[in-house]
């Protein structure tokens, strides 16, 4: 069971989605808090194996909470705001995470799941902007390591994730199982050197295989 910490100030918000995430069978919701110092609080205490963090909250926001609890649970980030500097900075410092409120109930237990198996997932419509952020920040690079030992089928399933696309949404373009999938990005990830999904949709963009 996966335990998980909630924060948002907006009463319906918090009991729309632990509703989400009571259903989805694996997770359970061990604490709804209305602020960030709530959040901090609750994470200290009951140890979830996630939290879910709004930004905008009195007292304390989810970002400033973040870089309190970071070392001591997985964070995603849940808000209605998509600006570029809340991105950037919540995955500087550590979230396993970032989720627009309005991504749909699949995408929020995607994500409580992906950052309790130790991994990333960010809303679609925000990854491809963040990956060309990355990669017009840096240096071009065609020849990023491991990206020729790819298998051409871990090169479409490499493509998908790094355009924001969950474990069930490649299985299902794929035709192939989530299984299968899994165990695709296990090869991927070791062979690119990447530590979750976010790295490797940035080692396919330094590689200029993504238009």
């Amino acid at each position: 069971m996966i335990r998980v910490v909630l924060a948002d100030d907006q009463e319906m918000v918090r009991m729309g989605f632990a509703m989400i995430l009571e259903r989805a069978g694996d997770i359970e919701v061990v604490a709804q808090c209305r602020d960030g110092v709530e959040a901090v609080e609750a994470i200290r205490r009951e140890c979830p194996d996630v939290a879910l963090l709004d930004i905008r909250m009195p007292r304390l926001d989810g970002l400033e909470a973040l870089r309190l609890v970071s070392g001591l649970t997985r964070v995603v980030i849940v808000t209605t705001f998509d600006h570029d500097e809340y991105v950037d900075r919540a995955l500087a410092d550590g979230a396993s995470g970032f989720l627009l409120k309005d991504s749909g109930p699949d995408l929020l237990v995607s994500g409580v799941r992906a950052a309790a198996e130790g991994d990333a997932l960010i809303s679609p419509e925000l990854t491809v902007a963040l990956l060309e952020r990355t990669r017009s920040a840096g240096s071009s690079r065609p020849d990023v390591p491991g990206v020729a030992e790819l298998t051409e089928r871990e090169l479409d399933v490499a493509r998908l994730v790094a355009r924001g696309r969950t474990n069930a949404e490649i299985a299902g373009e794929l035709f192939i199982s989530l299984g299968t999938v899994k165990s695709h990005l296990g090869s991927i990830q070791s062979r690119l050197g990447a530590r979750n999904r976010v790295e490797i949709a940035a080692r396919l963009w330094e590689s200029g295989l993504l238009p």
